[in-house]
């Protein structure tokens, strides 16, 4: 599989990087290029289809802590820009609501793509699929947009683990940021270079991200957090396709993120033992939840 010291090993230039991770996985898959894009495209679909279903659903989640927020989104979206309550142009308020609704359809149990997880399901396909619809960009390129992100997050999971027990959030979210941000600048005609760039300003800008989910579910701060961290990956790949470069090279970002992460006391990392977690409201509803799933799940009930 391909790693950042192959990749240097090349000329990073000589043909697009969704090229290069093809080849490489071919090779490692025995398999030739056209499986490769198949593949990418079937995940491409699932996105797809998890972003109609998600915009079509209207219903709490399990805890009731999630599951409507996308909706009140579509609700301000349908206002129109320049309205007072509108704040940034219909992209990027595409890219919020996709993120959003995504992980309100993991929350409901529907069918997501974990790119690279399930708690960061939403940031990728938020990015790649509303870019697409904005500039109208064809299935051919938006495949060779997900090979490219995918090829960054197999380089850094190469690195380090990508879970919240690992590394915090900075290896979920923080790394479908950098994925999503690389593949909006393929799907924007960019370089290698813009896109490793892209990828670098994404990551470093999110190191020490924790990951302190309330009551143990991936929803609270995981949903809302989808869409800030999409909108944080349209904004590196904004300043790369600007000329912005990263100082420091989407490896040694990488290697900063495992320190890190190695630090990270184990609260921040996914047990709940520690930040929005142990909050007084953290606690509350952790609470109300164990005695919701005591009455339920009683013998009564059986």
């Amino acid at each position: 599989m391909i790693t950042f010291d192959k990749l240097d090993k090349l000329d990073i230039n000589s043909k697009p990087l969704h090229e290069i991770f093809q080849e490489y996985e071919d090779a490692h898959k025995r398999a030739k290029d056209p499986y490769i894009r198949d593949e990418a495209l079937k995940r491409l679909e699932d996105m797809k289809e998890s972003v109609s279903r998600a915009t079509e659903a209207c219903s709490f989640s399990f805890s009731g802590m999630s599951g409507l927020d996308s909706l009140k989104l579509k609700n301000i979206m349908d206002e129109k820009e320049g309205t007072d309550r509108v704040l940034f142009s219909s992209l990027i308020m595409k890219v919020i609501y996709y993120a959003i609704a995504i992980l309100e359809e993991n929350q409901r149990m529907g069918k997501i793509v974990a790119c690279p997880t399930a708690g960061s399901c939403g940031i990728v396909p938020a990015c790649i699929l509303a870019v697409s619809e904005h500039f109208k960009i064809g299935v051919k390129k938006q495949v060779s947009a997900l090979i490219t992100a995918g090829g960054i997050g197999s380089m850094i999971s190469n690195e380090v683990g990508l879970a919240g027990a690992v590394a915090g959030c900075q290896a979920e979210c923080g790394v479908a940021a950098s994925m999503a941000a690389g593949g909006v600048v393929c799907l924007l005609n960019g370089s290698n270079d813009e896109i490793l760039s892209s990828a670098a300003l994404a990551l470093k800008n999110v190191l020490g991200l924790v990951c302190d989910p309330i009551a143990g579910l991936v929803e609270v701060p995981c949903v809302k957090r989808n869409g800030f961290l999409a909108v944080h990956a349209m904004v590196a790949a904004q300043m790369s396709l600007a000329g912005i470069k990263s100082v420091v090279p989407l490896n040694e970002v990488v290697e900063a993120m495992k320190e890190i992460g190695a630090e990270m006391n184990s609260r921040f990392k996914e047990t709940s033992e520690g930040g929005l977690a142990t909050t007084k409201t953290g606690i509350r509803i952790e609470e109300e939840l164990k005695e919701k799933w005591t009455k339920l799940y009683s013998k009564d009930n059986l």
